[in-house]
This record gives C-alpha cells, sequence and structure tokens, in this order.
C-alpha cells in the first residue's frame, strides 16, 4: 500500500470513491450520515488544491482516502481536551473513507498510521477529529489507533441533523 497526496489528476477517483462510499452507507447503515452535500465534490477539489487530501494507493487505485488539514471545521475550542492546544499546533483528521470492497482490510488503519506519521514528523503537538455520536466502526478505528474520547460537544458546525459531535485526541 502506498500513501500519497492528492493532485488534480486524483480528483475525478477521489470523488468517485466518496460516492461509492456514500452510495454504499446509504444503502446499508450510514453510520456518519454522509449525503450527496457531505462530502463533497467542492470539498475534494479545495482539500486538493490545498494539500490537504490524501489517498492510499492499492494495486494502482485509490481504495482509500482522507483530508488532514489545519482547519477543524467548526469551533474545536469549545472542546474539553487534555491538553489546550491553539489551532495550526494540532492537524485534524476529515472525511476517512474505504471503498466499501476494501473495509476490514486494514486500509483504514494504515491511513490512520500515515496521519499520525505526518503530524508527528511535521511538530504537531496532537491530532484531533470529530465523528457523529454513534458513528461505531469509525470510533473503533480511532480507539484502536490510541484515540482518546474528548466528550459530546456541539462544535459549532451548524450541521442541521447533527448538532452534536464525539470528539477524539491523540497527543503527540
Amino acid at each position: 500500500m502506498e500513501f500519497i497526496k492528492c493532485e488534480k489528476a486524483h480528483y475525478e477517483d477521489v470523488i468517485k470513491l466518496y460516492h461509492q462510499v456514500t452510495a454504499h452507507l446509504q444503502a446499508h447503515i450510514n453510520y456518519p450520515l454522509w449525503d450527496s452535500a457531505h462530502p463533497s465534490d467542492k470539498g475534494a477539489a479545495d482539500a486538493i488544491a490545498q494539500g490537504t487530501q490524501y489517498a492510499c494507493i492499492y494495486d494502482g487505485e485509490i481504495r482509500g482516502v482522507v483530508a488532514l488539514s489545519e482547519d477543524p471545521e467548526g469551533n474545536y475550542d469549545l472542546g474539553k481536551w487534555s491538553v489546550d492546544l491553539k489551532q495550526g499546533e494540532y492537524l485534524v483528521i476529515h472525511v476517512l473513507a474505504v471503498h466499501p470492497e476494501y473495509v476490514g482490510k486494514g486500509i483504514g488503519g494504515f491511513m490512520v498510521d500515515r496521519c499520525i506519521s505526518i503530524a508527528k514528523n511535521k511538530g504537531y503537538k496532537a491530532l484531533r477529529l470529530d465523528v457523529v455520536p454513534g458513528n461505531i466502526p469509525a470510533e473503533r478505528l480511532y480507539k484502536n489507533k490510541g484515540f482518546v474520547y474528548a466528550g459530546t460537544q456541539d462544535i459549532r458546525r451548524e450541521a442541521v441533523d447533527i448538532p452534536l459531535f464525539d470528539i477524539y485526541e491523540l497527543n503527540i
């Protein structure tokens, strides 16, 4: 497996994977409550342009994607974190997705490990993230990688259907 920073040439494959994952979730159990508005094509394009979109390449194809940035896309200052950090001192994991045919094959864990390595190598003090309460697969993945639950919080994301998020941190 290979972990790469996405470029413009990857855009179509990135959004295709997000669409496949969203369709699969909507047909089964939609733990993260993804829909046609989130994750968005524009969000993926912006992440690629900003250099924050990554992909896991397996057998020459994108099998997983994740965005990794300093922007929490909400107010993380409201969280009850174990260490008081300012934005820019931590990285945030966003919209991690694995192609439905490859779930359970270690791709999600591989991508989280790479995110942890990037954060360490760039001198960040922590990785943080938020998940929809009850997103059991995501919570299990992050806890298995050492992330600690930091509470359920309104992070002022203004998502009408999701007023609260479970927040997690991994101090480095």
